[in-house]
């Protein structure tokens, strides 16, 4: 990738703010950043699995969803959720073995990518990289962990205020009075959200039209806020307030 253009300006400033690029010197980012190529992908578009075999590619803007489809019944699941600074399919780089997975483009996205032979040069020759790339793939595998732990222990209520509450920004990222903002989930329509907790839209849109209702969840403009913080981490923790019949409706909806 050329480092006149500027676009090469732009990829280095997010991958800087990345977990996988945080902290390495400049010298490093531009040998490595000159290996990659640009790609785009078009909201919607479905990626062959095959292609993540061959080269690596790293979320520059946009976001991309990687799902599991059973080609019986065409349910699906999310596995993870992907934005700018991420990874697609990082578990290539420590083997070849393919992957049963299909990332699907949120929005329209921009990329960089690089075959997976240079990529695993890094592992080897730069340690600093290492440092970095270690504790994020800990960090998805605890992801999956989470994942696996939420369908096994808990209902779809509880499984859905724990997803918004992953996703909750940091404290200062107030979207308004006592309102906490979304990261990546924001604009994100039911269906999107039943697959992220193995449900259906039918039963997520009935719990967050609840929690709106009990102003807990805001919406204005296509994006959902947090208006009370608290009251979710009850129903994340299965501790609520509210009478039992509620929570033995939300039982009924595993």
């Amino acid at each position: 990738m050329k480092r006149d253009v500027a676009y090469y300006a732009h990829c280095k400033e997010q991958l800087a703010r990345s977990p996988l690029f945080r902290g390495l010197s400049e010298a490093l980012m531009d040998d490595m950043l000159g290996m990659f190529r640009r790609d785009s992908w078009r909201r919607g578009v479905q990626l062959d699995p095959s292609l993540f075999q061959q080269r690596l590619f790293l979320l520059i803007d946009g976001r991309v969803e990687v799902t599991r489809i059973n080609p019986q019944t065409g349910r699906s699941i999310t596995l993870f959720l992907l934005g700018p600074g991420d990874g697609i399919d990082m578990i290539t780089l420590l083997n070849d073995q393919p992957h049963e997975m299909t990332p699907v483009a949120l929005d329209d996205v921009s990329l960089i990518s690089v075959p997976l032979t240079d990529a695993r040069a890094w592992l080897e020759k730069h340690p600093e990289f290492n440092r970095n790339f270690l504790p994020y793939l800990g960090d998805q595998m605890r992801k999956l962990e989470d994942l696996a732990t939420d369908l096994a222990l808990h209902d779809t209520m509880t499984r859905l205020a724990r997803l918004i509450l992953r996703h909750v920004k940091p404290a200062g990222k107030e979207s308004g009075k006592g309102e906490r903002a979304l990261h990546l989930i924001n604009d994100l329509h039911d269906e999107s959200l039943a697959r992220m907790v193995g449900s259906v839209r039918q039963v997520v849109n009935r719990h967050l039209q609840h929690w709106r209702k009990q102003g807990i969840l805001h919406k204005r403009h296509f994006q959902t806020v947090v208006t009370e913080l608290e009251s979710l981490q009850g129903y994340a923790d299965e501790v609520t307030t509210q009478p039992h019949v509620e929570k033995q409706k939300a039982s009924k909806s595993r």
